[in-house]
């Protein structure tokens, strides 16, 4: 395991690697507003033990990787598209197995449309289609509308911003489970404790569109797994479904009461299902 900062082509980007360089290269691109942090170590761990070099890093703006100026980020989110592109070129991968989570899973849509050649398989978790789908899905449940549009944090007070984002991550995990409140507090105060400058992280809610794709994700050809909570409440399961539908060959794991994002409880199926997909009898 070891953790850089590089000067990815002019941005500074903070990444950490699991395993042997030598195993086929898993890349993980977490969600807006998170860090590589939300790729826990121990999970890491797991799908490295698996026989995959894997690799997460810190968003611009998140962790250790360049912060700008608040309310002027000076990039916009095809930026964010093009640092997945960046952390391979890094590492002088040529292609690699992307797992996009929430907005992560987006942005590996569009790097596997407008970039196919440096995707082997795509992994996509609690997210939605990059493209529009052509059919209506259904909007975030009222619970996190109430929480987004009523939430106040102060943050320039670190025990303030702490509060707040584990109240968004009850919300996130959708209810249906029980909510470990200790190991989110914890994670959410490393994340931070680590930034450079937590506060930026909000400069993540007023960048442009990203990079625009220029195809249907129908023309995707890259293996792709689904993966999507049945208690999602930002993008609800309809989302899931519509993504498998619109990708051809896609598989869909439904986690049944799981929330949005990678929960604990879930490790174990989605790294079998991470391991199974990337290898080569799971592409066949």
């Amino acid at each position: 395991m070891s953790e850089r900062v590089w000067d990815a082509d002019g941005v500074e980007l903070c990444t950490e690697s699991f395993g042997d360089p030598s195993d086929p290269p898993v890349l993980l691109v977490m969600g807006i507003g998170a860090s590589m942090l939300w790729w826990e170590a121990d999970f890491c761990r797991k799908l490295a033990a698996g026989g995959r070099f894997v690799v997460r890093y810190d968003h611009r703006d998140t962790g250790r990787s360049v912060t700008y100026e608040q309310g002027r980020p000076g990039y916009g989110g095809a930026d964010l598209v093009g640092d997945v592109v960046r952390v391979l070129d890094a590492y002088d991968i040529p292609a690699a197995h992307l797992v996009g989570v929430s907005a992560g899973g987006a942005f590996a849509q569009v790097v596997a449309l407008n970039h196919a050649e440096r995707v082997l398989s795509l992994v996509l978790i609690s997210t939605t289609c990059a493209v529009p789908a052509g059919r209506e899905l259904p909007p975030p449940t009222q619970e996190f509308l109430r929480f987004v549009s009523s939430a106040t944090v102060d943050w320039s007070q670190p025990s303030s911003v702490v509060d707040h984002v584990v109240d968004h991550q009850r919300v996130l995990a959708g209810g249906r489970r029980p909510f470990d409140e200790r190991a989110v507090r914890d994670l959410v105060r490393r994340d931070v404790e680590r930034a450079r400058d937590f506060a930026a992280v909000r400069n993540h809610d007023s960048l442009e569109s990203g990079e625009p794709a220029r195809a249907r994700l129908s023309s995707i050809h890259a293996p792709t797994l689904v993966i999507h909570g049945t208690a999602d409440p930002m993008f609800p399961f309809p989302h899931g479904e519509a993504l498998a539908e619109e990708i051809r060959g896609a598989h869909l794991l439904a986690l049944e009461d799981a929330g949005h994002g990678v929960d604990r409880a879930d490790w174990e199926p989605i790294v079998q299902a991470i391991v199974a997909h990337t290898s080569a009898e799971g592409r066949q």
